[in-house]
């Protein structure tokens, strides 16, 4: 029983947060915003902004839909946590707690997903024995 909670936990952790993730990541792609991000990357200092940029915007989009399925689940938790925490402690460094929580929060769930894995109700989990 304790297995069965764990992992209903997780698939609603993954299902709200991929979600969310996943929309931002959206709004970026497909609404214009990569351009904009590319810009807030240079001005962070990192090389090949835009190439930055759109993996910023992948990882959110793409790592967000994974999430909700379980699948790939530590790597895509490990690509939305590199993006989070530069979003977080890079982007938003200077900002107030309120500014820069949403990212603290994606980040803080890609990490526990990092270490739990995405629980047996999930593409990852499909096959493992239910107790």
């Amino acid at each position: 029983m304790k297995e069965n909670a764990l992992s209903i936990g997780l698939l609603w952790l993954r299902a709200l947060a991929g979600a969310g993730i996943a929309h931002h990541g959206y709004g970026k792609i497909f609404g214009g915003q990569v351009t904009g991000l590319a810009e807030g990357v240079a001005q962070m200092g990192f090389p090949m902004p835009l190439a930055f940029a759109w993996a910023a915007a992948l990882s959110e989009f793409a790592g967000g839909i994974l999430l909700v399925l379980g699948l790939g689940t530590r790597y895509a938790a490990f690509f939305i946590f590199c993006t989070m925490s530069a979003a977080a402690f890079i982007h938003h460094r200077m900002d107030p707690l309120q500014v820069k929580e949403l990212a603290l929060a994606y980040w803080t769930i890609a990490g526990a997903l990092i270490l739990t894995g995405a629980g047996k109700f999930s593409v990852d989990g499909r096959g493992k024995c239910c107790g």
